[in-house]
C-alpha cells in the first residue's frame, strides 16, 4: 500500500515537472490557436485617425466654408481634427506645424501663408512619418505627400476667355493676391495662354500683400485716376473685386469697366445679378474640402499617395514631382448663376437676389 502511494506521488511529480518545462512560447501559441490575433491591416483600418489642419487665416468667407465642410466630413469618417489658425503669420504657422507634430497627428493639411516658407517644419513632420497635404495653394520646396486644388491655371484661362467673349477691350490690369501665393502665378499663366497673339496686353500687375483689401482699393484708385484707364480688371479673388468695384464707384461712377474675380463669394454673386461685376469663377469648394478629408484619412491608414491619383498626375514643386488632384472650375455669369450657384446649394436664391430685390423695390417707390 505504501509502495503504491509512493508510485502515485512520483507520477504526479513527473507530470508537474513536465508542465513546468514547457517553453512559454508554446503556451502562448496554444492560446493563440483558440483566439486568433487581428490582422495588422485590420487594426490599421479601424484605428482612430487624428488630422491637423493648418490654415494661414480664417478671415475670409471662403476659408470658413472650406473648414466647416472638411471638419464635418472628417467627423463622418471617425477622425479627430485639430485646427490651427496662423493669423496671417509665417512664423506662427511654422510654430503651429511643430505643435501638431508634438500632438502626434497622422496627417497635416496645410493652407500655406507663404509657399516657400514651411520647408524645415514639413521636413520634421515627414521625418516623423506624418503625411502632409498641400491644400488649394501649392507649397514649394518641401516634401509634401499630396497636392489637391481646383486647377488655378484653368481659372486664369476661363477669366481670359470670358473677357475676350465680352469684347472687354485690349487693355487689362491685374490686381491679384500676394505674389507669395503660387496660385497667382498659375492665374497669370492661364491668362497668358489665352491672350497670346490676340492683341491684348496686361498693362501691369499689382500683388496685394497679405490679401489686404485696403491696399487693393488704393491701387485701384491709383489706376482709375491715372492717364490710362484699363478696359478690364482681373482680380485675385472676389473680395479684391469688391474693393476695386468700390474704387470704380467712387472715382468713375457710371463708367463700366469689365471686372472679374474668383470664389463665388455672396457679395460677388449679388454684384453680378446687379450688373456691377461681370462674372466670377466658381470653384467646387464643397467637393474639394470633403475629398481632402477622405484623402487625409486614407493616407493616415497607409494608402500610398500615388494610389490616390489614378491618372498619376504630378506637379513639380521644386522639391520633386508631387502627386496632384485637380478639380475643375466654372464661370458664373448673370445668365447661369441660378444653375451653378443656387441649384447646387452654394448660396440660396434669397441670398443672391436679396440686394437686387431691395433695389427694385426702392426704385418702384
Amino acid at each position: 500500500m505504501r509502495q503504491r502511494n509512493r508510485n502515485t506521488c512520483a507520477r504526479l511529480a513527473a507530470i508537474v515537472l513536465a508542465a513546468l518545462a514547457v517553453p512559454p512560447t508554446l503556451l502562448s501559441c496554444s492560446r493563440g490557436s483558440r483566439e486568433s490575433p487581428r490582422k495588422e491591416s485590420e487594426v490599421q483600418e479601424n484605428r482612430k485617425v487624428s488630422i491637423g489642419f493648418s490654415i494661414d487665416t480664417l478671415a475670409l468667407e471662403r476659408w470658413q466654408r472650406d473648414l466647416d465642410v472638411f471638419m464635418n466630413r472628417a467627423k463622418e469618417l471617425g477622425a479627430d481634427v485639430i485646427v490651427q489658425n496662423a493669423g496671417n503669420s509665417v512664423e506662427e504657422q511654422n510654430k503651429q506645424l511643430l505643435y501638431l507634430m508634438e500632438r502626434r497627428v497622422d496627417v497635416v493639411v496645410v493652407v500655406a501663408k507663404k509657399r516657400d516658407s514651411l520647408t524645415e517644419s514639413i521636413q520634421k513632420l515627414r521625418a516623423k512619418g506624418i503625411a502632409v497635404i498641400s491644400y488649394d495653394r501649392l507649397i514649394t520646396d518641401a516634401d509634401i505627400s499630396l497636392y489637391i486644388s481646383v486647377s488655378t491655371e484653368k481659372v486664369g484661362e476661363l477669366m481670359a476667355r470670358q473677357l475676350v467673349k465680352l469684347n472687354a477691350g485690349p487693355r487689362w490690369f491685374c490686381i491679384l493676391g500676394p505674389d507669395e501665393d503660387y496660385n497667382m502665378t498659375l492665374i497669370k499663366k492661364g491668362i497668358g495662354k489665352v491672350i497670346a497673339g490676340k492683341g491684348i496686353g496686361i498693362m501691369d500687375t499689382f500683388y496685394t500683400d497679405g490679401w489686404n483689401y485696403d491696399l487693393a482699393y488704393q491701387e485701384a484708385v491709383h489706376v482709375l485716376t491715372g492717364a490710362s484707364i484699363p478696359d478690364a480688371i482681373v482680380c485675385g479673388n472676389d473680395a479684391v473685386a469688391v474693393s476695386v468695384l468700390q474704387a470704380i464707384e467712387d472715382y468713375n461712377p457710371g463708367r463700366h469697366i469689365a471686372l472679374c474675380g474668383q470664389d463665388a463669394d455672396i457679395a460677388a454673386c449679388q454684384n453680378i445679378v446687379q450688373g456691377k461685376q461681370d462674372f466670377t469663377i466658381y470653384k467646387p469648394i464643397t467637393q474639394l474640402a470633403a475629398d481632402t478629408a477622405d484623402y487625409a484619412v486614407r493616407l493616415a491608414k497607409g494608402t500610398p499617395p500615388e494610389e490616390l491619383v489614378p491618372s498619376r498626375t504630378v506637379i513639380n514643386n521644386g522639391f520633386g514631382d508631387i502627386p496632384v488632384i485637380w478639380l475643375d472650375p466654372q464661370i458664373v455669369t448673370k445668365d447661369n448663376i441660378d444653375e451653378v450657384i443656387v441649384r447646387s446649394g452654394f448660396h440660396t436664391a434669397g441670398e443672391v437676389y436679396r440686394l437686387a430685390r431691395g433695389r427694385n423695390a426702392a426704385d418702384a417707390d
